[in-house]
């Protein structure tokens, strides 16, 4: 099967179960890493590598999977966190997930540090930093104007992602690097084959 970025590709996967207790499971993984395992300096930045979960399930069984993780760790993380649930918020969580899914050709030949630090970059860029910081300086205002809540909100979290950036890759790369998902029939490194092939 040949389906690396397709919906159809990513529902099929989700029908299998054991794909689908894997992606639970790391859904509740990355809602642990988010409420349990967090620095926050602050009401609005904390240090967590909740995103960890969320990117290899995209990569394990594509972007239908992985946004799939990203939506529910948001929401019930949300639900346990006692600060309720906002819609607006939940696009980042699925943008890792789906944009992982659709960029894991880049792991199919070679999963280096660097491969995975690109698969990071845009949900972090687009969705962690710009788009959840206009979120944040839209609903919640802190500095009195729109221009300078964003401000602070773009700095706060810029220092605050290109930090966990580094932390997220080298920890995925670690997991990659130990075979794990090799040795439980996750994922495949020759080159005549690609992860469908073994999900």
């Amino acid at each position: 099967m040949n389906n690396k970025t397709s919906y159809a590709g990513g529902v099929a996967a989700l029908k299998k179960p054991k794909n689908l207790a894997v992606c639970a499971m790391l859904a509740a993984l990355s809602v642990i890493f988010a409420r349990l395992i967090v620095p926050m300096p602050n009401a609005f930045t904390r240090f967590s590598i909740e995103a960890i979960p969320i990117v290899v399930a995209g990569l394990l069984f594509g972007p239908v999977a992985g946004g799939s993780v990203g939506f529910i760790a948001d929401l019930v993380g949300c639900l346990f966190s006692g600060y309720g649930y906002n819609p607006l918020f939940c696009v980042p969580p699925i943008l890792y997930g789906v944009l992982a899914g659709l960029l894991r050709f880049l792991l199919y030949r070679r999963t280096d540090l660097w491969r995975i630090i690109l698969i990071y970059l845009p949900p972090v860029v687009f969705g962690s930093i710009l788009y959840q910081s206009c979120t944040l300086a839209w609903v919640y205002n802190s500095k009195g104007t729109f221009s300078a809540s964003l401000s602070y909100f773009l700095t706060t979290r810029g220092v605050q992602f290109a930090v966990t950036l580094v932390i997220d890759a080298v920890l995925t790369w670690l997991l990659f690097r130990s075979r794990l998902f090799e040795r439980a029939g996750l994922w495949r490194t020759a080159k005549e084959d690609s992860p469908d092939d073994a999900a």
